[in-house]
């Protein structure tokens, strides 16, 4: 099973999860005062996924490790015109702290805007332009799953690009962007 998370404040309600599992793609919201990241790390221990594919920074830019002078980006933002983990701040160092306890799980960065760039060369277009569930309806029919609900919120959009992402990576036909030693980041 590969999960798609979209990422978001820990008890905000924004945290999304994607995944395949039965007959097609299903769509899990984290309710709001709910603990996200304890909610994932419930998921994991009960369903063992293959991989997680989160929509949030997994490392810090190497200037930090004593490589290079740039404390803002990383190269794989620059690829990708990410923001910088720095101004994500704490959602990054949840997002780190996350991928170490959910080991031998494992966790890799996606980016779904990126994604959504990616599915424009399908005629998947209007990305954050049209209505989420506009997008969805485009989106879903170039997905190598069905989706069992439909997506309502951006939230939900980009759990299931970062689904997409995570399934491209497991059939290797991902894009990798970044320095390994650095930070990578999938589409």
């Amino acid at each position: 099973m590969i999960v798609g998370v979209d990422f978001g404040a820990r008890l905000s309600g924004t945290t999304v999860l994607c995944f395949d599992e039965g007959p097609g793609l299903q769509l899990v919201r984290v309710a709001k005062r709910q603990d996200a990241d304890a909610y994932l790390e419930r998921f994991v221990a009960t369903r063992a996924p293959s991989a997680l594919y989160i929509d949030a920074p997994l490392s810090l830019p190497a200037a930090y490790c004593g490589r290079g002078q740039d404390f803002f980006y990383r190269a794989c933002d620059r690829a990708v015109a990410a923001m910088s983990p720095m101004f994500l701040g704490g959602l990054t160092a949840r997002a780190v702290s996350l991928k170490y306890r959910l080991a031998p799980t494992p966790v890799y960065e996606v980016y779904p805007r990126a994604a959504a760039r990616a599915l424009e060369e399908q005629g998947v277009e209007g990305y954050r332009e049209a209505s989420p569930t506009q997008y969805f309806r485009c989106l879903a029919a170039k997905l190598p799953r069905p989706a069992l609900t439909e997506a309502e919120s951006w939230h939900e959009v980009d759990a299931v690009l970062a689904w997409w992402s995570g399934w491209r990576h497991a059939h290797g036909e991902a894009r990798c962007f970044g320095d390994p030693s650095e930070g990578l980041i999938w589409v």
